[in-house]
């Protein structure tokens, strides 16, 4: 891992976020999948260090990331320890509660309680004094907004938290929450939503509720967990996701997905790339702060950190892209 910034840094356009005074990467890693007790560490390891290397300093993580959960949280405080505690300053680690962490009914939730706990255990896993985002995971029609905002507030008015974020909200009740953050002096940062060319769902409303709200936008599951790689545009492979049991069953491979697939992919092949780069310079190409990758390898992380290297979208290109997935030029 190199310790000169100048090397880390060249050429990694960065945005700010929202209206805020954070630059975030193009590109983040995620810790959803890959990281957890059951995966090898030192080969997440050495993604993490060449990612950072290559000037991802943003890394994406939640209390229930593993399996088991918690594991992931680990994961990363070891590599804390062993690679980037002299680079904390360059960090922009987040974490998030809001799914069921543990049993009983403060496991789970949005309450004030589950919050604020979870966060200190995550900041335990991790051997951390503070994260930069603490995200409210989810929605929790269970628990009134004004409790869980003013939980999101005490993480930060408490010092365990720079920044506050939501993730998976719908428009309307994003604007909702951020207002109520606004009003006891907590800006919401950023939203963390579902993106890419085969769920296009934030176009519908979100994106410009939170650009006009001064909001960033991370985008998750760019390449729709796997599914807008070469791999699927053929025989699965046996080593994919889809050939495993979890998160990606193969129903989602239907004729209209491989029929989308093909097209997408004689677009990134004119364009001289893979259809995972092509996916996220389109994800890229609209008003987000960073889209959040995974990897499970190192040569993962090298393609899809070269996703720069055939430009920007041509209009030629967006017009088959916008074909390929039925949008109306």
């Amino acid at each position: 891992m190199t310790d000169e910034p100048a090397a880390r840094y060249e050429g990694a356009p960065f945005r700010r976020c929202g209206a805020s005074g954070l630059m975030l990467p193009p590109l983040s890693l995620g810790l959803w999948q890959n990281f957890g007790g059951v995966d090898p560490f030192e080969t997440g390891r050495a993604i993490v260090r060449r990612a950072f290397d290559r000037g991802v300093t943003h890394f994406d993580l939640a209390n229930n990331y593993g399996p088991p959960p918690g594991s992931a949280e680990e994961a990363f405080g070891r590599m804390m320890a062993a690679d980037l505690r002299p680079f904390r300053d360059e960090l922009v680690i987040a974490t998030k509660a809001g799914y069921r962490m543990g049993p009983g009914p403060y496991g789970d939730g949005s309450s004030r309680k589950y919050l604020l706990a979870s966060l200190d255990a995550s900041l335990r896993r991790m051997g951390l004094d503070y994260v930069d985002i603490f995200y409210h995971h989810r929605p929790d029609p269970e628990t009134p907004l004004a409790e869980t905002a003013g939980a999101l507030h005490q993480a930060v008015r408490s010092g365990r938290a720079l920044y506050v974020g939501l993730s998976n909200y719908p428009a309307a009740l994003a604007i909702e929450m951020a207002g109520l953050l606004q009003g006891l002096g907590t800006p919401c940062l950023i939203h963390q939503g579902r993106f890419s060319l085969l769920d296009r769902t934030a176009q519908g409303g979100l994106l410009d509720a939170l650009h006009n709200a001064g909001i960033g936008f991370a985008a998750f599951s760019p390449l729709a967990q796997g599914l807008l790689t070469d791999k699927y545009r053929g025989a699965v492979p046996a080593d994919a996701r889809m050939a495993r049991p979890g998160t990606l069953p193969p129903e989602r491979l239907t004729p209209a997905v491989q029929r989308t697939l093909a097209q997408l992919g004689a677009v990134a092949q004119r364009r001289g790339q893979s259809l995972a780069q092509l996916a996220l310079v389109w994800v890229l190409h609209h008003a987000v702060a960073t889209a959040v990758i995974g990897a499970r390898t190192i040569a993962q992380i090298n393609e899809l950190l070269d996703h720069r290297e055939a430009g920007d979208l041509t209009a030629q290109d967006l017009g088959d892209i916008q074909t390929a997935i039925g949008e109306t030029p």
